[in-house]
């Protein structure tokens, strides 16, 4: 089964789209939908989802900015050595 969702995207964001799609050899639409779907299932299947809400911490947008976060500790760590 499929569903129809219409878009209305700004043209900053649609010509780069169609301009990767075609590279690719894709139409907009076909490149949209494998990139939601990989997207998606980045969510679905998040290692670390649970241990959402396990550690209490003191940076309050931990969440939204962890990658950062974790990728200065490594470099932190590297330099240390």
């Amino acid at each position: 089964m499929t569903q129809v969702l219409t878009l209305q995207i700004p043209e900053e964001l649609y010509q780069p789209l169609v301009k990767i799609a075609q590279q690719r050899g894709q139409s907009p639409e076909e490149f949209t939908i494998q990139w939601l779907a990989a997207s998606i299932q980045q969510f679905v299947d998040d290692p670390l989802e649970q241990f959402i809400g396990a550690v209490n911490s003191s940076i309050p947008d931990w969440s939204e900015h962890h990658d950062q976060y974790l990728g200065q500790a490594l470099i932190d760590s590297n330099e240390a050595r």
